[in-house]
C-alpha cells in the first residue's frame, strides 16, 4: 500500500474517531442543563419556604405585640375602674352623711368643709370620665338601671321611683348601674265619704245640744 493511501486510512481513521467523540459528549451539556434546572428548582423551593416561615414569624410578632398592647391597655383601663368605683363609693358615703345634716347644722365650718371635700371627689371623677347616672323620675332602662323593687308612688308606671344606689358613667360607658326601686303606678288616694252620724251631730248642733221651749202666757 502506498504512503498516501496510507495517509487517507488514517485520515478517515481520525475523522470517525473525531465523530464518535463528539456524538458521545454531546448529551453531556444537555444532562448538566438538567441537573442545573432541578438543582434550581429545590433552591427556588428551599427560598419559598423560608420566605413563608420568615413571613408567618413576622405575622405572629406582630399579633403579639398587638396583643401586648391590648392587653396593657384593657389592665389599665381595669384598675382605673376599680378605683374610680372606690373613690365612687366615698362620694356616696359622704352625701349619706350630708343628707343626716339638720337645717341649723348646714352653716357649721365642720360641715361646709364636708360639702368641699364630697364636691372635690366629685371633681376628680369628672376628670376620668366618670358621672352619675340621673335616674329619678326618668323611665326605666335595663342597660342603666338595677330593679330591686316595684313600689307605688307619685310617678307614672315604668318610672324610677326612688334611688336606692347611685350608679356611674365612665367615658359613657356603665361603670355601675343604678339600683332603683320602680314605680308600679300612681298612689290612687282613698274618697272619704261623709259620715251621715256627723252630719246629723252637725245639723242637730251635736250630742251635747239642749232644746228650750219658751212658754208664753
Amino acid at each position: 500500500m502506498s504512503t498516501k493511501k496510507k495517509k487517507d486510512k488514517l485520515n478517515m481513521d481520525a475523522e470517525e474517531m473525531a465523530c464518535q467523540e463528539e456524538q458521545t459528549a454531546e448529551p453531556e451539556p444537555e444532562l448538566e442543563t438538567e441537573e442545573m434546572d432541578a438543582k434550581l428548582a429545590d433552591l427556588e423551593k428551599e427560598c419559598a419556604e423560608w420566605k413563608d416561615k420568615y413571613l408567618r414569624s413576622m405575622a405572629e410578632f406582630e399579633n403579639y405585640r398587638r396583643r401586648s398592647i391590648q392587653e396593657k391597655s384593657d389592665w389599665i383601663k381595669l384598675s382605673t375602674q376599680k378605683l374610680a368605683l372606690e373613690i365612687c363609693d366615698v362620694s356616696d358615703n359622704f352625701e349619706r352623711a350630708l343628707q343626716q345634716v339638720s337645717e341649723e347644722k348646714k352653716t357649721d365650718s365642720f360641715v361646709v368643709g364636708v360639702q368641699m371635700i364630697e364636691q372635690q371627689l366629685r371633681t376628680v371623677l369628672e376628670k376620668e370620665g366618670v358621672v352619675r347616672i340621673e335616674a329619678l323620675g326618668k323611665e326605666f332602662d335595663p342597660s342603666l338601671h338595677d330593679a330591686l323593687a316595684h313600689i307605688p308612688s307619685e310617678y307614672e308606671e315604668n318610672l324610677v321611683a326612688a334611688v336606692i344606689q347611685n350608679g356611674y358613667l365612665m367615658n359613657g360607658k356603665v361603670l355601675r348601674p343604678v339600683r332603683v326601686a320602680v314605680s308600679s303606678g300612681k298612689i290612687e288616694q282613698e274618697k272619704q265619704e261623709p259620715d251621715p252620724e256627723s252630719e246629723s251631730e252637725e245639723s242637730s248642733g251635736g250630742e251635747g245640744s239642749e232644746t228650750i221651749e219658751i212658754k208664753v202666757n
